[in-house]
């Protein structure tokens, strides 16, 4: 026998003895294939069942939370992040030089205004007032004299006893020493201010930072003593998109008064109310597309803090007969907003629909897709598709404890279930 013949011969045992091989192999399963082929397709059509809804499947029911859509009114906000500003800021520095004697607040201190803040070494300018009122008291005396001598040479002169040249050297001697006299009571004024200026005093109300000198030091007019901030009232300055300027203008005619609330940056709870819109900003600001606008807070209980960032809820106007629905029963979708409604079927729909506002921290108004009394679902949302069967709750209801019948029917399902993967 050639090669070639051998070669395929051995080809030809290899072929049959592998057909052979998988055949014995796949035999089980193909025998089970052929027996319990009624089973495991029926198993996959009670599958495809229970998926598509059909009958043979257990449709009970899915329980939500419905609540209807109600009318109010809805006050409309604008939100925006702000800062909080003192309404003074005063960097305390001397108007003299001098040795700082003593440091009369404490940090972090609340002061009045004409409050006594530090003292400065009074001695020198004490000393300048006294030769001030000296010089004064000396050129007093001296214009006396003048004024003296001027009027008994007045008798004389008509006797030609005095010459009138004499005259007028008397009369401008009064005169100049008149003017000595006036200028020695500015330099009292000086001086007093001087002296003045070393007991250092609170120019407003607010409250004394870090002071940055210790008695002892010299210091002069360029040294900072202490910053003080005036809180009660205090500004908030925030800021919104431009396309909220005209909202905002329109609803400050005729002077009325928007009503602001400082919020917490971290969870939105409320730190201050009753603030006032003040001013808006005269211009956008360009690189950001917002402008600026300023609120005044009485602050009393010291609730903001200058520097501290807040959200800012600005009132625009007060919306009637607003439609209002929990804020959790609106959904995302790829189509926008939606709501699950319920039908009279007790089946549920997607409902597509506008949110307009929020509506206080757990509701928002809408404005296009839903009337007046319909219901929406607020919870259990994640279980339902369209069409599906419902069993709604209100607020806070729990469904009912299944019935013993139920039960029974359920455990029945479970076993004859379980017959099935058996048999199969």
């Amino acid at each position: 026998m050639s090669r070639f013949w051998k070669i395929a011969l051995a080809v030809l045992v290899v072929v049959i003895v592998g057909a052979v091989a998988f055949r014995l192999l796949h035999k089980p399963e193909g025998d089970e294939a052929g027996a319990g082929g009624g089973h495991r397709h029926g198993g996959r059509g009670a599958a495809a069942e229970a998926q598509s809804g059909q009958p043979g499947q257990d449709n009970a029911p899915v329980p939500v939370t419905v609540e209807p859509v109600v009318s109010q009114n809805v006050p409309i906000y604008l939100v925006g992040l702000g800062t909080v500003q003192a309404l003074n800021t005063v960097t305390i520095n001397p108007q003299i030089s001098g040795q700082m004697l003593t440091i009369n607040f404490t940090e972090g201190q609340s002061v009045k205004k004409g409050d006594l803040l530090a003292q400065i070494d009074p001695r020198p300018f004490q000393a300048s007032y006294d030769q001030a009122l000296a010089k004064q008291k000396q050129d007093e005396a001296s214009l006396a004299t003048a004024q003296s001598t001027l009027s008994r040479n007045q008798k004389l002169v008509a006797q030609g006893y005095v010459a009138a040249l004499d005259m007028d050297t008397y009369r401008n001697n009064v005169a100049q020493l008149n003017a000595t006299v006036a200028a020695d009571v500015a330099a009292i004024k000086s001086a007093k201010v001087q002296l003045d200026y070393t007991r250092i005093t609170s120019p407003i109300d607010g409250v004394a930072g870090i002071r940055s000198v210790d008695p002892g030091n010299v210091v002069t007019t360029t040294t900072a003593i202490v910053t003080l901030t005036q809180i009660h009232p205090i500004y908030v300055i925030f800021y919104l998109p431009e396309q909220n300027l005209e909202s905002v203008r329109t609803a400050m005619k005729g002077g009325a008064q928007l009503e602001v609330a400082a919020l917490d940056k971290t969870d939105a709870h409320p730190i201050a109310s009753g603030g006032v819109l003040q001013v808006i900003d005269n211009q956008i600001n360009v690189s950001t597309g917002t402008f600026k606008l300023r609120a005044q807070f009485d602050n009393l209980d010291n609730s903001l803090w200058p520097g501290q960032f807040v959200n800012v809820q600005l009132k625009v106007r007060t919306a009637p007969g607003g439609l209002v629905i929990p804020a959790q029963a609106v959904q995302r979708g790829p189509d926008g907003d939606y709501v699950y409604q319920l039908q009279d079927d007790k089946t549920v729909k997607m409902q597509p629909v506008t949110v307009a506002n929020e509506a206080g921290a757990s509701h928002v108004m809408i404005s296009k897709g839903l009337a007046v009394g319909d219901q929406v679902v607020t919870e259990g949302q994640f279980r339902l598709k369209p069409g599906s069967k419902v069993q709604p709750l209100k607020p806070g209801e729990v469904p009912a404890a299944p019935t013993p019948d139920e039960l029974k029917k359920a455990k029945d399902g479970q076993r004859q279930g379980g017959g099935r993967r058996g048999g199969g």
